[in-house]
């Protein structure tokens, strides 16, 4: 799994002058004063200074990790390779270890089961094979797509504010999130805290 900065627009500087606006002020140099506002600025839930602040990443990941991601919406926006169009060899996501079903859950996941992972590659082989000859019989794109598994991997371009992306990391690089889909958050937060490292710290409820 990749994921990687491609854009942002403003900086921390951008933020806190989006705040001062009110007052007729603009600063040209962050200072200390600048951090203080940035604090109070996400303690007290006044998101809309941090809408002047954006990135876009290019992410590849599992179908299954999308799927989870593609839920937040808001102040985000998502354009994904499509099957539709794009007809040539699937690559497919294989995890190292496979997770144990919990006990005393519905969901996630708890220690390592061991099991023989070649029926998975025999598995998305079969689909890699199949996949091709719909294709090769004529089949269009759109229609042959449907024999190819959650595991297959998938692209897509992520824009959104840095408030937004902070939304998405507070809630998928928790301990209890499927670790494929906190792993793609983690990279993001990296990326993220570079990028705005004070909006970061302090939207960033760690």
């Amino acid at each position: 799994m990749e994921v990687s900065l491609i854009d942002k627009m403003g900086t921390d500087l951008s933020v806190v002058n989006a705040a001062r606006v009110s007052y007729a002020k603009t600063k040209e140099v962050f200072d200390d004063k600048d951090e203080k506002l940035i604090k109070y600025l996400a303690e007290h839930e006044h998101w809309s200074p941090f809408a002047h602040a954006s990135m876009q990443f290019r992410i590849k990941a599992p179908v299954f990790v999308a799927r989870q991601l593609v839920k937040h919406q808001v102040g985000l926006v998502w354009n994904e390779v499509s099957r539709r169009y794009v007809d040539d060899a699937p690559e497919f996501y294989a995890p190292e270890v496979w997770r144990g079903r919990p006990k005393n859950s519905k969901q996630g996941s708890a220690g390592e089961v061991h099991t023989d992972g070649e029926y998975y590659h025999r598995y998305i082989n079969g689909c890699r094979v199949y996949y091709s000859l719909l294709l090769n019989e004529g089949v269009a794109p759109e229609q042959a797509r449907m024999v190819l598994p959650q595991s297959m991997m998938t692209e897509w371009y992520w824009s959104g504010t840095v408030y937004a992306f902070a939304r998405v990391c507070n809630l998928r690089c928790k301990p209890d999130t499927q670790k494929e889909t906190q792993d793609v958050a983690n990279q993001i937060h990296a990326l993220a805290d570079e990028a705005f490292p004070y909006c970061w710290k302090y939207l960033r409820k760690v």
